[in-house]
């Protein structure tokens, strides 16, 4: 884009997370941008859901959760890393919240660097209009897609919204062809853990265009402390974690079901 000045672009995240080798191929720099759509009740971010820097207490301490600053200088930390990222396959994964919360300043960043050669991935939801996704993929090397139920009413009722418009951005990013899909599964006890749930998204999948891989992430309650420091209840503390033996099962019906490349964590 001629003329894009994109470096002043403004933005907000709470965290920047380098030496990751989570959230997309090889060693990543994960930058968490603040603001989302959704209230999952389980989300191990919950300082991320609101787009206001707020404070919240870590380890009895009260700390500012949130920073105002632009692409340009998130840029310099991503670009630290370069020479790790050549040698691993990795680069900058945006993350949150839902990074299509903040849309000029996703695609700016993801501009941005590949501007600097440097590979892309976004961890999303994909709730947002098509035309703001639309306006991002051509920046973006790896879309890590949440598909968390196939029922509208029951998504709504743990994450306080229907899944319509995911599912059906879904389709488009793939009938795109524009960037490498990968689905992503939080499995979660009482949500979606059963055999039948995880096969009807396994199968949603497999009906989507060049789906590169499908990933099964285990409930985990990390983020439990952070709902105390902010004030808030944690609805998910009776629930415990499924067991590898459960996540091995459903792996199983997840390959069943799509035929695709299924894989535990990731």
């Amino acid at each position: 884009m001629e003329n894009y000045n994109y470096l002043d672009v403004p933005g907000r995240i709470f965290d920047i997370q380098r030496y990751s080798i989570h959230d997309g191929p090889g060693i990543r720099t994960i930058v968490f941008l603040k603001g989302c759509v959704l209230r999952c009740k389980w989300c191990c971010n919950p300082e991320s859901q609101e787009y206001a820097i707020q404070k919240m207490v870590v380890a009895g301490e009260e700390k500012i959760i949130g920073e105002d600053t632009t692409a340009g200088k998130v840029l310099e930390t991503v670009e630290r890393d370069r020479t790790y990222y050549r040698r691993s396959g990795g680069g900058m994964t945006l993350s949150g919240g839902e990074s299509l919360c903040q849309p000029e300043f996703a695609k700016a960043l993801l501009y941005g660097a590949k501007q600097l050669g440097i590979t892309t991935a976004m961890e999303s939801m994909g709730c947002a209009k098509y035309e703001v996704i639309e306006s991002i993929l051509p920046y973006l090397d790896d879309y890590l897609l949440d598909i968390k139920h196939m029922n509208p009413e029951k998504h709504k009722a743990f994450t306080g919204r229907a899944n319509d418009l995911m599912l059906e951005n879904a389709k488009k990013i793939a009938d795109s062809g524009m960037t490498r899909l990968s689905i992503r599964v939080p499995v979660v006890p009482t949500f979606n853990d059963s055999p039948d749930e995880i096969k009807a998204i396994a199968e949603f999948a497999a009906k989507l265009k060049g789906v590169y891989k499908l990933h099964l992430l285990p409930y985990h309650r990390l983020g439990q402390d952070k709902y105390e420091g902010l004030g808030r209840e944690y609805q998910m503390k009776h629930i415990v974690p499924p067991t590898n033996e459960t996540m091995q099962e459903l792996l199983a019906i997840a390959k069943r079901a799509s035929g695709l490349d299924c894989q535990i964590g990731g």
